[in-house]
């Protein structure tokens, strides 16, 4: 029996799934990141990085045959020639180079994801403008938490997959930097070489197969955003088939044949392959809900509300105004009157609003020329209310199910497998 593994580089710990040939979860293990005042963010990951490696028994550790490793978005490490980092990492969402985000203003292509405060690029541009000559001057590589973590698995800094480089400006369009970045002057030498997510980086090298105990024909595998792992670990894997994160917010993401980018919106595509990962996110969902609900409440309510039937009011819920997709209006109010004194009769308001907001959301997707929705895996909390599910299946026109799992580890594990033809 041969076995893959995902690791799972979360913003408050990390995880790791192995799963066999049949993609059973085998060994799956999570630990926190030590709260060590002043530690190095690096320092922490390669604790549990460690951790992680060693919870497999060494008995299944030796029929490893492919690790692949997802991180948050746009966290990024500065790092020499050997890959080791010249000053802290910098965090998903730090906003440290704000400022230098309006450097890219007539530049960067509008709509283009690196023209965030936060975006990978951005803070490239920030260490670029802040840090000592001297020490900018040793840097060789900017590198995402995904790439260095795999690097000290097979020992070749400036590797990357082009989920992680999207905001970095990598072209996932053309698969490459466009012209406007690769010739940038003391940036491009930087930039890491870009390969698809489930393509082979290498394998381990024999330093790593000595301090983790892994067999030396074990493949490292490009890996992905945590994000994007999770919505591999749905089951979701044909064009038209969708996820939606019902959680604190609304986030919608529908796989399609054809790619779509729109600034209005907030939408913009992921390569998954040949597929487009096509997502938006409205500001609706449970966040409004726990204005005034307990999760006691909606287990109690829930059940009274009669799901089949129209509750005849019109709500857009929102915890405060402001709206960009399915809506572009930054104005846009709440509205979540009239309010019926029944509890389960309001509750029903609220979860019919946001169900048509779901729908509305798919429907601007397609409008904009997405591949037509036929099928709906749920994830977050509210993927386990089955009122909730019957309403917004009436709603979306599609079967709607729950998803097989989003636990981005096993995604990620999924992804290491597939990279190895399994």
């Amino acid at each position: 029996m041969v076995y893959a593994a995902g690791l799972d580089f979360g913003t408050s710990g990390a995880r790791i799934a192995v799963i066999d040939r049949l993609q059973a979860i085998v060994v799956q293990h999570s630990i926190a990141y030590p709260a060590t005042p002043g530690q190095h963010w690096g320092d922490r990951w390669l604790m549990a990085l460690q951790q992680l490696l060693q919870a497999i028994p060494v008995s299944l550790r030796t029929d490893l045959q492919a690790i692949s490793i997802n991180g948050t978005s746009a966290t990024v490490l500065l790092c020499d020639q050997e890959g080791i980092p010249l000053v802290a990492p910098l965090l998903y969402n730090d906003d440290a180079g704000k400022d230098y985000r309006f450097v890219l203003d007539g530049i960067a292509p509008s709509g283009s994801p690196v023209l965030s405060a936060t975006s990978s690029l951005v803070k490239l541009l920030w260490w670029q403008a802040t840090l000592p000559t001297g020490l900018y001057q040793q840097a060789r590589y900017l590198m995402h938490q995904a790439d260095w973590l795999a690097c000290q698995l097979h020992g070749q800094p400036g590797l990357s997959d082009y989920h992680n480089a999207l905001k970095l400006g990598y072209d996932v369009g053309h698969l490459n930097y466009p012209e406007w970045l690769s010739s940038w002057a003391n940036l491009a030498d930087l930039l890491p070489r870009v390969q698809a997510p489930g393509s082979v980086f290498g394998r381990v090298s024999p330093d790593a197969c000595d301090r983790y105990g892994l067999p030396a024909d074990c493949s490292v595998i490009a890996g992905t955003t945590d994000s994007i792992a999770a919505f591999l670990a749905s089951g979701a894997q044909s064009p038209g088939e969708a996820v939606t994160s019902l959680g604190s917010t609304l986030v919608l993401k529908l796989l399609s044949t054809t790619r779509i980018d729109d600034e209005r919106y907030g939408i913009y595509s992921h390569r998954l392959g040949d597929l487009w990962l096509v997502g938006g996110a409205s500001n609706t969902g449970g966040r409004v809900l726990q204005q005034f609900f307990t999760n006691e409440d909606l287990q109690r309510l829930s059940p009274k509300i009669q799901s089949h039937q129209p509750s005849g009011l019109t709500y857009y819920p929102l915890t405060q105004p402001g709206e960009r997709f399915p809506i572009n209006d930054p104005t846009l109010p709440p509205q979540m009157e009239p309010r019926p004194e029944e509890p389960e009769r309001f509750l029903h308001g609220l979860l019919e609003g946001m169900a048509r907001i779901e729908a509305q959301g798919y429907q601007c997707l397609q409008d904009l020329g997405a591949t037509s929705l036929t099928q709906v895996f749920s994830a977050g909390g509210g993927a386990h209310n089955p009122t909730w599910t019957t309403i917004r299946q009436q709603h979306l026109g599609v079967p709607t199910t729950t998803a097989k799992t989003t636990k981005a580890a096993f995604g990620t594990a999924c992804l290491a497998q597939t990279g190895v033809g399994n």
